[in-house]
């Protein structure tokens, strides 16, 4: 388990060795004014005094830390900014606690139908848990990488790019939203957690049909479209020639036999549903003839 350790200030170490570092000067002056040989030995007890303090002392950043191991043992982890002094013997490896951003490439693969598609995604992730990251994986941006390429994967079999039945109240790549995002940000947790890993937000960055379908689905697309459309067009015509018929037989205007009825209902809806504007014919004669 990672564990947290507060080191001793830096700037009280840095102090004493900027006083053993002073105090060997002056007695290296002592030492060659009076030609006492003796003194070497104080001489250079205070150099490696200042030689293992400067050693000891390291410098942690905001939004970083260092992890601290004494031969093979994990002593723990330094999340503190500022100057401190450490045991010299320890190894303090510097770890980044900033979010990185991991642009996924575009991946190729058949989603649950066995359309294929491509489809990418943009994962934000930081280090949460330093232990797990610096000793239960090897090379930790590379594992991030590869997991996340694994789980776009199984995101994309798992759902159809669309619904193809137009009714279906099931959940697919390109309605699902925030829904998929948040399938795919809780799938990474899962598999990015027992190396440490935060996942702030998970989003498809890309989705498409292969090259080789694309044409064919941009033509089914097309034609619901023109039906949606026709649908709406006859939906109107019907109450535009409802209505024209029930304001001529209220204001007794022309009365019409059940045959003139459906003559004039075919004219009117050819009118309004036809594609281009229909071309007038003056009728000079009477209603009847």
């Amino acid at each position: 388990m990672e564990k947290i350790v507060k080191p001793t200030s830096g700037y009280a170490a840095l102090g004493v060795a900027l006083l053993a570092f002073l105090l060997a000067i002056f007695t290296f002056y002592v030492a060659v004014t009076n030609q006492n040989g003796a003194l070497v030995l104080v001489i250079a007890l205070l150099m490696a005094i200042v030689i293992i303090i400067l050693k000891g002392i390291i410098i942690v950043h905001p939004n970083h830390s260092r992890v601290l191991n004494f031969f093979g043992n994990y002593v723990g982890t330094i999340k503190a900014n500022g100057l401190f002094f450490i045991n010299p013997l320890y190894s303090a490896t510097r770890m980044s606690l900033r979010s990185e951003n991991l642009q996924g490439q575009t991946l190729k693969v058949n989603d649950r139908l066995g359309n294929p598609i491509e489809i990418a995604a943009v994962i934000v992730w930081k280090i949460g848990n330093t232990y797990k990251a610096a000793y239960d994986v090897e090379r930790i941006f590379d594992y991030v990488r590869a997991q996340s390429e694994a789980a776009v994967r199984h995101l994309a079999v798992s759902f159809a790019y669309d619904d193809l039945e137009d009714d279906s109240a099931e959940i697919t790549l390109r309605n699902g939203g925030d829904e998929v995002n948040r399938i795919l940000e809780n799938e990474l947790t899962e598999r990015l957690e027992r190396a440490g890993i935060v996942v702030e937000e998970a989003r498809i960055s890309h989705l498409a049909y292969a090259a080789e379908i694309a044409g064919a689905m941009l033509q089914r697309q097309q034609a619901a479209a023109i039906v949606a459309a026709r649908a709406k067009i006859v939906d109107g015509a019907v109450g535009m020639v409802d209505m024209a018929l029930k304001k001529l037989s209220a204001e007794n205007i022309v009365e019409l036999d059940d045959e003139r009825k459906a003559a004039m209902v075919s004219n009117l809806m050819v009118v309004l549903c036809g594609e281009k504007a229909a071309q007038p014919i003056v009728n000079a004669g009477t209603l009847y003839n």
